[in-house]
């Protein structure tokens, strides 16, 4: 290869409704129905296996067409439809603890095995620097608390001039 030529990498990149460094305005979450999109790539791809195992006899498309079918539905049972977004995750978990929220953190993860979408929502309260801290667990297809913690903020702030103990002291 020669120096003048550059060297063509691949990289892998987010698609662009996954990208948040260019978007501009509110970030919204994807819904997680979208699962259903691979699973009706994956119905129509059994479906061509099992005419081909019809025709041709081949219980390799038999096991390939269960298999796809298994997986299919397995992408049908997880496609939740995420009803509480961010913004609502937030409120919720605001009304939830009790104390004036300042700066907070909203995490999407999955409980199950039907991967059910669950928002974890850290939050401090708004005075400098928070006194309290909470945790709020809360579903993401209907919305309800599935668990709340708060407690008195543990970090030591004074070593950044922002409150806590006095050195020396």
């Amino acid at each position: 290869m020669s120096d003048e030529q550059p060297r063509r990498e691949h990289r892998d990149e987010l698609p662009k409704d996954l990208d948040v460094t260019e978007y501009v305005g509110p970030y919204i979450f994807p819904n997680i129905t979208r699962r259903r999109i691979p699973g009706a790539m994956y119905v129509g791809l059994a479906v061509l296996c099992f005419g081909a195992f019809v025709v041709s006899g081949n219980a390799g498309l038999l096991a390939a067409t269960i298999i796809l079918g298994a997986v299919a539905a397995y992408h049908f049972a997880t496609a939740w439809d995420l009803a509480v977004d961010q913004t609502k995750a937030l409120v919720v978990a605001t009304r939830t603890v009790g104390f004036p929220v300042g700066h907070a953190s909203a995490q999407l993860t999955w409980r199950g095995l039907r991967s059910r979408p669950v928002w974890r929502i850290l939050l401090y309260s708004a005075d400098e620097p928070p006194t309290m801290r909470g945790l709020v667990e809360l579903d993401g297809v209907d919305g309800h608390v599935m668990g709340e913690y708060t407690e008195p903020n543990p970090e030591d702030w004074s070593a950044f001039g922002l409150g806590g103990e006095k050195e020396g002291g």
